[in-house]
Formats: C-alpha cells, sequence, structure tokens
C-alpha cells in the first residue's frame, strides 16, 4: 500500500530532521560502511571456528600447543567481529588531535530537544 502526499512529505522531513541531527547515523541508515562491518563479522567467525578446530584437535590429540593456538584464534576472531575498525577507514571520522576535539565540543541541540528541555524547565518551576 502506497504512502499518501502527505506521509510522503512527514517522511521527508523526519530524514531532513535525522540528517541534520545526526549525520553518521543518518550515514548508517542509508547503507555507508556496512559492508566492511559485515566482512569483517564474517571473516571473524571464520577464525573463531577455525580456532575452535583447533582447540578440539589439540585437546583429541593430547596437544596443547595447539589447543592453546587454537583458543587464541577463537579469542583473535571474537575481537575481530566485535571491532569496528580503524578510524581512518571509516568515512566522515575525523583522526588524531582534531577528532578528539571534535568529540569534546557540545554538540548543538536540535529544536526537539530544546522543546524538552523547556517543558521540563515549566514543570520544575511549577513545582517549586
Amino acid at each position: 500500500m502506497p504512502l499518501s502526499e502527505y506521509e510522503q512529505r512527514v517522511l521527508a522531513q523526519m530524514e531532513r530532521q535525522l540528517s541534520s541531527d545526526d549525520p553518521k547515523l543518518a550515514q548508517t541508515f542509508k547503507g555507508g560502511g556496512v559492508r566492511r562491518r559485515t566482512s569483517s563479522v564474517i571473516l571473524g567467525v571464520v577464525v573463531v571456528a577455525a580456532g575452535l578446530a583447533m582447540l578440539i584437535g589439540g585437546v583429541s590429540q593430547q596437544l596443547t600447543w595447539l589447543g592453546l593456538l587454537g583458543f587464541l584464534a577463537m579469542f583473535g576472531g571474537v575481537l575481530l567481529a566485535l571491532s569496528r575498525g580503524s578510524s581512518a577507514s571509516r568515512p566522515g571520522d575525523a583522526g588524531g588531535a582534531a577528532g578528539v576535539a571534535a568529540a569534546k565540543a557540545p554538540r548543538k541541540k536540535s529544536s526537539f530537544m530544546n522543546r524538552l528541555d523547556e517543558r521540563w524547565d515549566k514543570r520544575r518551576d511549577q513545582r517549586g
């Protein structure tokens, strides 16, 4: 069932608001960088499976070094699957001191958040 013209306008407005408030989140929803994340998860799962096979093989053959190597491979695979990659490979991220300064800078509140803050202040003033 297609959206009405009003619903399409509201959806477009919400998309513009999201893009202006949080560009990184909007880029995530548009699909930027998802492929790289998926490939690291798949590679991590493969490494974990290989590590599990080495661990089981090491235990069954009583080869402690192979079991330990398998455990380390499993640990590395989990870290690989959960890692986000380097900041240089992610689009839109600033590296170095500029990235730290940008992270510490206060973010501009959206008009929605301003309205919520105003409502909160009014309620607090009415009670006190």
